[in-house]
């Protein structure tokens, strides 16, 4: 069974900085691309940025190119998301999905979802 467990969300103010990182289980993680990908109030889904399987090359969404960074650990099965200088439109609940047809932006190409993980921040 596939699982996907986001973790370090929490309430920070504006300008300041979370981790949040994603534990992946029952699946050959190495050949899993990774994204994330996140949802505020009354919005859609947003890609915020993906890695490949071998973590060479990422791609993320012009709104946080330069403020947020990805990376993974095959060794632990983990993908993190460094989320800084944030502002309260980073407000929302943050999901990491697996998928293995590339880095893609788009969430319908993703196979697995985690639960998400709430990152709220105060202005």
């Amino acid at each position: 069974q596939v699982q996907l467990v986001e973790s370090g969300g929490g309430s920070v103010q504006a300008g300041g900085s979370l981790r949040l990182s994603c534990a992946a289980s029952g699946l050959t993680f190495s050949i899993y691309d990774m994204g994330w990908f996140r949802q505020g109030p009354v919005k859609e889904r947003e890609f915020v940025g993906s890695i490949s399987r071998r973590g060479g090359v990422t791609f993320y969404s012009a709104s946080v190119k330069g403020l947020f960074t990805i990376s993974r650990d095959n060794a632990k099965n983990m993908v993190y998301l460094q989320m800084n200088s944030l502002n309260p439109v980073d407000t929302a609940l943050y999901y990491c999905a697996a998928t293995q047809r590339g880095p893609k932006s788009d969430f319908l190409l993703y196979d697995y979802w985690g639960q998400g993980t709430q990152v709220t921040v105060s202005s």
